[in-house]
């Protein structure tokens, strides 16, 4: 069985990228492809796959800018050819699931999310544009929601990274998903002896990640704060920072686990669809200080995982800190590892698994009543055509 990984984009090592290494140990001969691709940046368990990329990688600066290449990555999927592969399996959030399937092959879609910037969040991400985006997304957004919606029926079955996400694709797409939580290497951190004074924010520094909401706060409190990542708004909130927060960029995975460990809590305050880097927190023993929509709700447990806050603005950031800080000493390291263990990279793998192999019998079986052999089709013509059914001695000439 010749099997096939499409991905949005791999030009970090992200959340989603840490699915498709999860395919990729499932699928050890699978190949990938994707639109753009940054090598240097990818760890060696997906290098080591055969990578094709679009034409979009021919462009200058598109492995830079390929936010920019929207409206060209419907014509990007569309040129791949996967006419001799069995199975597809696209992780979708880019997009990915707009590749044209053989009439052969299974196409599942594991689905992060569908495209937040032409679905709910499209106001948001107009709104925080620049000039240029700002003008031209009225007109282009309607086209690429029409191709969206359409490219749904391409797919054979529907895997979403949460039920909140689940929840989206039956509303946009008209189509049921089952749940499979992405894959957390819950096993790679390990809870520290003792902890620190400062709370923890990680993950890219774009604006629907709302880190804006955790400086302002920590400023107003005079609470240390570490952030880790980087990404577009990285000037604008170090402009807008005070003495308390500390910036360290992009760091290394030995520094990120470390930090993980030793902060009080961290702070998450952006609305995710699922959100891998709580989960990674508490298998780090810290509970979670997260806006209570998304999929923090599937995964923060007020008073047992972490403490959650309604609204998303500075102020209710602030009372959520007072609220943990008073309830800090209820959080034991071993109820938080406990928990994160059901979000293991073990259950993705099992969870996958299952459906993708129920899907390849069920496509099976339609294959065989649909082609059923000659003889069966010879007695179906003759019970309609008696003549047909009559012995050679017993046909006469006239």
């Amino acid at each position: 069985m010749r099997v096939a990984i499409v991905h949005y984009w791999l030009v970090a090592m992200r959340g989603g990228e840490k699915v498709v290494e999860a395919l990729c140990d499932m699928y050890p001969d699978a190949d990938i492809f994707t639109l753009v691709c940054d090598e240097s940046r990818l760890s060696d368990k997906i290098r080591k796959h055969k990578i094709i990329t679009s034409f979009l990688q021919r462009i200058p600066g598109a492995v830079r800018a390929y936010q920019s290449l929207l409206p060209l990555m419907p014509f990007a999927l569309e040129s791949f050819d996967l006419t001799d592969y069995d199975l597809i399996i696209s992780s979708e959030s880019g997009p990915a699931k707009g590749i044209i399937p053989p009439p052969q092959a299974t196409h599942v879609c594991y689905c992060h999310s569908p495209m937040r910037y032409l679905w709910d969040h499209y106001h948001f991400y107009r709104s925080h544009a620049g000039l240029g985006s700002r003008l031209m997304m009225p007109m282009l957004a309607p086209l690429l929601r029409s191709w969206d919606v359409s490219t749904s029926l391409r797919v054979d079955r529907f895997v979403a990274n949460s039920h909140h996400v689940c929840d989206r694709i039956g509303k946009y797409y008209r189509r049921p998903a089952a749940v499979v939580y992405p894959p957390v290497n819950v096993d790679d951190f390990t809870p520290a002896s003792s902890t620190e004074d400062f709370y923890l924010c990680a993950g890219q520094l774009v604006s629907y990640k709302r880190v804006d909401l955790a400086i302002e706060a920590f400023t107003r409190m005079k609470r240390n704060l570490v952030v880790i990542g980087e990404g577009r708004q990285l000037e604008e909130l170090k402009r807008n920072a005070g003495p308390s927060i500390t910036f360290l960029g992009h760091t290394s995975f030995a520094v990120l686990k470390e930090k993980l460990a030793r902060c009080r809590a961290l702070v998450f305050p952006g609305e995710e669809d699922f959100g891998i880097v709580p989960v990674e927190a508490m298998a780090s023993g810290r509970p979670v200080i997260a806006y209570g929509r998304g999929g923090a709700l599937e995964t923060v447990i007020p008073g047992v995982s972490g403490v959650l806050f309604e609204q998303q603005s500075a102020d209710a950031l602030i009372d959520a800190v007072h609220e943990f800080e008073a309830i800090e000493h209820q959080f034991h390291p071993a109820t938080l590892l406990a928990h994160a263990e059901q979000f293991s990279r073990h259950r993705f793998i099992a969870g996958m698994q299952a459906i993708i192999n129920e899907e390849l019998l069920t496509r099976r079986a339609d294959r065989l009543r649909n082609h059923r052999p000659v003889a069966a089709m010879q007695l179906g013509l003759e019970a309609q055509l008696p003549i047909l059914a009559a012995k050679p001695h017993e046909t006469t000439l006239q």
